[in-house]
């Protein structure tokens, strides 16, 4: 399954892909480069079928549950403080996916999207610390009766597009698919610091259905 925000990506790709190959079929003679320029076209459009990819999920049930919101490692647990929307002392837990995982991000728990900010800006490396506060990144706050939340979608260095359906006020359900980095990127989500964690540095996500911490 391919996921909507690719289609015109993967549509371009194809397009090309078909034209490159019909053209180099027809004009190139020598054998070797022209089964060398056909397998670079199919080459590039595996990877972008392969990274827009779009699989089924089963999220895990619990209103405590906070959920992996992308695929990928873990590469930082921080304890820190968000004063932009928890107001109050956090553990911050970041996510970085590589060209090669899937990367539809979707919602960590269920409740109403409180607060959202699109900030534009630089594209460091994505496992950068310093990434989180000068790359283009969004921030999406959401709570519920039994917690509150924030994580954040953040541009890397080969990333140039974030996209996210998002808006304030809507009513949203974790494992619900929200929107997508395009080409390597990180998702931070910070927990309140008296949430339980059940993943650790170096752990492998899986969007949608990883429990990241319980919140009691």
């Amino acid at each position: 399954m391919i996921t909507k925000y690719g289609y015109n990506v993967v549509g371009t790709v194809s397009a090309i892909t078909i034209g490159g190959s019909v053209l180099v079929w027809q004009f190139i003679e020598w054998q070797g480069l022209k089964v060398a320029l056909l397998v670079v076209f199919l080459g590039v459009l595996l990877f972008t079928l392969n990274f827009f990819r779009d699989p089924e999920r089963v999220t895990p049930k619990g209103e405590n549950l906070v959920i992996a919101p992308a695929d990928g490692k873990v590469v930082q647990v921080v304890e820190t403080r968000d004063d932009e929307y928890l107001n109050d002392e956090a553990v911050r837990v970041s996510i970085f996916m590589s060209p090669l995982d899937v990367h539809v991000n979707r919602y960590p728990i269920s409740g109403t999207v409180g607060y959202y900010r699109y900030i534009p800006g630089e594209y460091m490396v994505a496992f950068d610390e310093k990434s989180s506060l000068h790359n283009e990144r969004t921030h999406v706050g959401i709570e519920n009766g039994k917690l509150k939340i924030l994580f954040k979608q953040i541009a890397g260095f080969v990333a140039r597009r974030i996209v996210a359906e998002v808006r304030e006020g809507a009513t949203v359900v974790a494992g619900e698919r929200f929107g997508m980095i395009r080409f390597g990127s990180r998702v931070d989500i910070l927990v309140p610091r008296t949430a339980e964690l059940r993943i650790r540095l170096g752990d492998r996500t899986i969007a949608g259905e990883t429990i990241v911490a319980v919140v009691v």
